[in-house]
């Protein structure tokens, strides 16, 4: 499965590991993804997705329905 957050975009980041000798080693930097339950009012059922932190903020400011108009897919 993706580590891709529906609402944000937020995907992993790829970067080097520095060590004291400062010697380069690839790492990725994973997003904050959590599985959540969310309902929706219009359709009147939960849908449980894969969000980030910041996108369970966004969908408490903004609302599911104004995240759901502008493109967001629910399985």
């Amino acid at each position: 499965m993706a580590k891709i957050c529906p609402v944000t975009g937020k995907r992993p980041l790829y970067g080097n590991k520095r060590s004291h000798a400062h010697n380069k080693t690839r790492r990725r930097w994973e997003p904050n993804l959590q599985w959540k339950r969310i309902w929706i009012p219009s359709q009147g059922r939960f849908v449980r997705m894969r969000v980030s932190a910041r996108g369970l903020r966004t969908l408490e400011k903004v609302g599911v329905e104004r995240v759901l108009a502008r493109g967001l897919t629910c399985a």
